[in-house]
């Protein structure tokens, strides 16, 4: 799946990160992933949320065993750029270089990272 299905609501990204980190799982392990950000989540909410996103093609459900096994329908770095493409057309009038200059001057990069991609700028020269 190339193309962004449906674009995910905070609370879905959050359940995606935890996907992308730990591999498919059962609800049961999502939400005990969840447990260690958000240790008010509760077991009913992680499940509905990954039904809710499997039927919008967001997430995959491997349903032969009693335990459904969910995973992401796409690739982490291909969801992130399919949502940063859309970012930076309605956020940036398509300008890749607006949203770079936003993130370096807001304060949204440490130093760590600002050494990070002037080396991979380096590269390129």
């Amino acid at each position: 799946m190339n193309t962004l299905v449906t674009k995910p609501t905070p609370a879905e990204l959050e359940m995606l990160r935890l996907l992308w980190a730990s591999g498919p799982a059962t609800a049961k392990q999502v939400h005990q992933a969840a447990l260690a950000s958000r240790p008010d989540m509760n077991y009913a909410t992680v499940l509905r949320l990954l039904q809710v996103m499997h039927s919008k093609g967001i997430l995959s459900r491997d349903e032969s065993q009693r335990a459904h096994i969910y995973a992401p329908a796409q690739a982490q770095d291909a969801l992130q750029t399919n949502l940063l493409k859309e970012l930076i057309q309605k956020a940036f009038a398509g300008s890749g270089k607006a949203l770079v200059l936003a993130a370096l001057r807001g304060g949204h990069v440490s130093k760590k990272e600002r050494a990070e991609i002037q080396a991979l700028l380096d590269q390129d020269n």
